[in-house]
């Protein structure tokens, strides 16, 4: 009864990993769940692949670096990778294809080698690892040790990149701040940064505007009531993608208001992170967003700034309401 109560209590009150829209060849546990060398025919004899999925993964850029320490593995062995996230469901999966395909990861990429997913299960040898994302890898895009693999393997598709260079051309000044203002869910993250308040960002974003001597503001945020701040704020300066998801709630992933909307929401964090990484100054705090832009670094000459609030409680029932407590504490008292 005790532990009907718990489970509950957590499913209502704290965050939980979105689920797929449908399920793949899993969604539970798994044959796979160990690195195995399978074989599934007899092409490719003298080659090794190397199948990198997750299912249902997190975050576009979570799953990205997931994959980017994947690919380091496949470097030491010398297997050849390639990503499934069309037979193992992600969470950005559509029920229909788009732009002709299925497999989630070329929504939004390249592929990482020259070889199908057709071809290699038809190979000899096979292997194809865990969804575990594993302590001993490294959390963070903007690493010396994945720089050569993001230019290689971590190619953007090109519709993605032509959309923000217009919108670069087109709404951005001769100097632009970049802001990445994360809200509603990360407030109340388990072990994840604590965010910046919108006292805090506001303070920043006025000091850096006039030390680096920027015209425009483009900010990235999933909280609706923090664009309106901005908005309020900075009328002249302040631009934005208009058709970005937005809510109060943690709610993107609960819900589906549009056609393709995760699709959408996946291309939306994508162009936002390009943007962010082509600003002439950012500020940001700690995330996977922070990190793929500062990994991809499409400005050599950024200056950045990040806010560090600390980390949330790992305690999941704590960190719904430490963000709330600390925010309501004065700065000698360990507030912010």
């Amino acid at each position: 009864m005790l532990n009907s109560i718990k489970k509950l209590i957590k499913k209502k009150f704290t965050l939980q990993t979105p689920n797929t829209l449908f399920k793949g060849i899993e969604n539970g546990k798994s044959n796979f769940d160990k690195s195995l060398i399978m074989k599934y025919g007899e092409l490719n004899k003298d080659k090794t692949f190397y199948v990198i999925k997750r299912t249902p993964g997190t975050g576009l850029f979570s799953n990205v670096v997931f994959v980017l320490n994947h690919l380091l593995i496949a470097n030491k062995y010398n297997f050849i990778p390639v990503v499934d996230m069309q037979n193992f469901k992600t969470i950005y999966n559509e029920k229909k294809l788009i732009k002709k395909n299925e497999n989630a990861w070329n929504y939004f990429f390249e592929n990482v080698s020259n070889y199908s997913l057709d071809e290699v299960y038809k190979s000899n040898k096979v292997i194809i690892v865990s969804d575990q994302f594993f302590h001993s890898f490294n959390y963070n895009m903007e690493d010396i040790s994945f720089k050569s693999l993001i230019k290689k393997n971590i190619r953007i598709k090109k519709n993605f990149l032509d959309i923000s260079k217009r919108f670069i051309k087109n709404r951005f000044g001769k100097r632009t701040l970049g802001v990445h203002f994360r809200g509603t869910s990360y407030k109340q993250s388990a072990g994840h940064p604590l965010p910046a308040t919108p006292k805090q960002m506001i303070e920043m974003v006025k000091k850096i505007l006039k030390k680096d001597k920027l015209d425009k503001i483009f900010i990235a945020t999933e909280e609706k009531k923090y664009l309106e701040i901005f908005k309020k704020e900075f009328p002249l300066k302040i631009e934005y993608i208009k058709s970005a998801y937005r809510s109060n709630k943690n709610d993107a992933f609960k819900i589906y208001p549009r056609l393709n909307h995760r699709y959408k929401l996946g291309r939306e964090v994508l162009i936002e992170t390009i943007l962010l990484s082509h600003c002439d100054s950012f500020i940001y705090l700690n995330s996977n967003v922070s990190s793929a832009a500062i990994g991809f670094n499409f400005n050599d000459n950024q200056n950045r700034y990040i806010i560090d609030n600390g980390m949330n409680s790992k305690n999941i029932i704590v960190a719904m309401f430490y963000w709330y407590y600390k925010k309501l504490l004065p700065n000698f008292l360990g507030g912010f």
